[in-house]
């Protein structure tokens, strides 16, 4: 595998000189057949929250913002859409349980196919991660535990998150949240997304259950690796009997800690999960890597997810830190079938056109990440004036 590795970084520093790099010398840039979806390109678009969903209804600023980071045969995976009521945490982010909606997500589905581009819907609940002020009736959260998170600095560095201690959902209740996921992905589909993305990611609810620094249940939710795991999994199986496997993937990080959701052994969750996944045939396994500890900045790190990479039968998708150099290994090298952008693709919409020229990318804002404004740090980063490159390629 090495030297494949080392073929196309020979090949880039030969081709540097005139930024014309051709499309088969970077591993990123090759097609991938994942199920019966044919893409173009190994660059993935993450999920990325954007709090512009004002009601938590989609708005029609966001078919500008999906379609300018569409190509042709592009993936792109929606940002964190809750299934119900009680799923949401922030101001502004999307739901898809209502009839309106699904009605709102229409056009911004129809904008991405418009151009060619795979669209998934990523799907999830926060769980103890809001507060009454998001919740009906201004009740308590719902989650795994009633233990509280304590309050947080938000991500702008200044304010400060205050969470409602959550209230701990009852055995028998358990399968309503589990229907909630089925309608959702059902109402995704019916928007006309191509397939759903489970968020079992980031301290959310799928991830409290799962991570036993959370979950201190003493029912079949709770204790052992395999009840901790049971939620994500009947979710998992009742989504796939909804829409189909084929149509269906899940985002996990089972090393990360974020929103004090840690594990005291992630490599085995990691794994549980990656093989567990196996029975249902999903379509695709979306990892964060170890180096992402937070949602923030990368660290060093031992941990790998090449054990959960090889035990996982279908497509597997990384995401955490990577740039161009990074992304083209990690596909040559064989530890992904696909890599997954966030800052760099929303400050680039055009990052897969941008990676062909090796061309320099433009600086994410992180202060206008979470501004509500329609326009400002969404669809104002400026694309790639290709046309001097294009000359250069043709001499």
């Amino acid at each position: 595998m090495g030297n494949r590795a080392e073929e196309a970084k020979q090949n880039q520093e030969e081709n540097n000189g005139n930024m014309a790099i051709e499309t088969p010398s970077i591993p990123l840039l090759t097609p991938y057949n994942m199920g019966s979806l044919n893409l173009s390109d190994r660059v993935v678009l993450a999920p990325l929250t954007r709090q512009r969903s004002y009601n938590n209804v989609p708005q029609p600023h966001a078919i500008l913002y999906y379609s300018q980071r569409t190509t042709k045969g592009g993936l792109l995976i929606a940002e964190a859409t809750g299934v119900s009521d009680t799923a949401q945490g922030y101001p502004d982010t999307p739901g898809i349980w209502t009839k309106e909606q699904v009605e709102a997500w229409k056009p911004i589905v129809d904008a991405v196919h418009a151009k060619g581009g795979i669209f998934f819907c990523q799907i999830g609940h926060v769980g103890r991660v809001s507060n009454q002020d998001y919740q009906p009736n201004g009740q308590a959260p719902i989650s795994c535990t009633d233990k509280p998170l304590t309050p947080q600095i938000r991500t702008n560095g200044v304010d400060i998150a205050q969470f409602t201690p959550p209230r701990r959902l009852t055995t028998d209740e358990i399968p309503q949240i589990v229907n909630d996921f089925r309608l959702a992905a059902r109402n995704a589909i019916e928007a006309g997304f191509d397939g759903i993305e489970l968020h079992g990611a980031h301290g959310f609810l799928i991830d409290q259950f799962m991570k036993d620094q959370v979950n201190d249940r003493t029912d079949q939710y709770g204790g052992s690796l395999e009840n901790r795991c049971r939620f994500a999994l009947e979710i998992v199986e009742a989504v796939s009997n909804e829409i189909g496997a084929d149509r269906v993937g899940i985002r996990l990080s089972p090393f990360a800690n974020y929103m004090e959701a840690g594990d005291s052994n992630p490599e085995a969750l990691g794994l549980y999960m990656a093989e567990s996944l196996n029975k249902y045939g999903i379509l695709y396994c979306h990892m964060v890597e170890p180096r992402m500890k937070t949602v923030g900045e990368k660290s060093e790190c031992p941990h790998s997810l090449l054990p959960m990479r090889k035990a996982f039968k279908g497509t597997f998708l990384v995401a955490g830190g990577y740039d161009r150099e990074d992304g083209n290994k990690a596909i040559a090298e064989g530890r992904a079938d696909l890599v997954v952008y966030g800052r760099l693709f929303l400050a680039n919409p055009d990052l897969p056109r941008r990676f062909e020229f090796n061309a320099p990318l433009n600086k994410y804002n992180r202060e206008t990440f979470y501004v509500s404004d329609p326009v400002v740090g969404y669809t104002d980063y400026p694309f790639l004036d290709t046309s001097s490159y294009v000359t250069k390629k043709k001499h």
